[in-house]
């Protein structure tokens, strides 16, 4: 597939079949995601696989009940470390260039999931101390985008 057959072509899909996705799959689009450009190369993203039935459902009402977020086989949590973004860049670092750096990380795996016959949903409208306290995420971890995963 040609990078603009991608990018034209995906979509964000909310309806997915009954059917899990493989890792090896769900592997691939984290790569993708980690080869895409950071400030500074601090690469301060992280990301948290759901594939827990109770945690979807709590995720989804954390995102006013999003129903795709319970009902996808995967659910991918982006979120990045704010002390290591702060100690590379201070306030700016933090407050700009970490949610930059997640969000072109997301973009990637977007792409990668279309390439591999998947579809996605990116989700922002979320509660992220919600988020945080449904996944037990550090104190230091800012979670910033939901990413829906399955066969469309």
């Amino acid at each position: 597939m040609e990078l603009i057959d991608a990018i034209l072509g995906r979509r964000s899909i909310r309806k997915y079949k009954e059917k899990d996705v493989e890792d090896e799959k769900i592997r691939k689009i984290l790569e993708a995601a980690i080869w895409a450009p950071s400030s500074g190369n601090t690469q301060t993203w992280r990301f948290y696989i759901v594939r827990d039935e109770r945690i979807k459902r709590e995720l989804s009402a954390s995102a006013l009940n999003q129903r795709h977020i319970r009902e996808s086989p995967v659910v991918i949590v982006v979120g990045y470390d704010m002390q290591e973004m702060y100690s590379a860049y201070r306030e700016r670092g933090v407050t700009l260039y970490a949610i930059q750096d997640a969000a072109a990380a997301t973009q990637n795996m977007l792409l990668r999931a279309y390439d591999l016959g998947l579809g996605t949903c990116w989700v922002g409208a979320f509660d992220e101390n919600e988020v945080s306290r449904i996944l037990d995420l550090p104190k230091y971890v800012r979670p910033v985008a939901i990413v829906t995963v399955g066969y469309p």
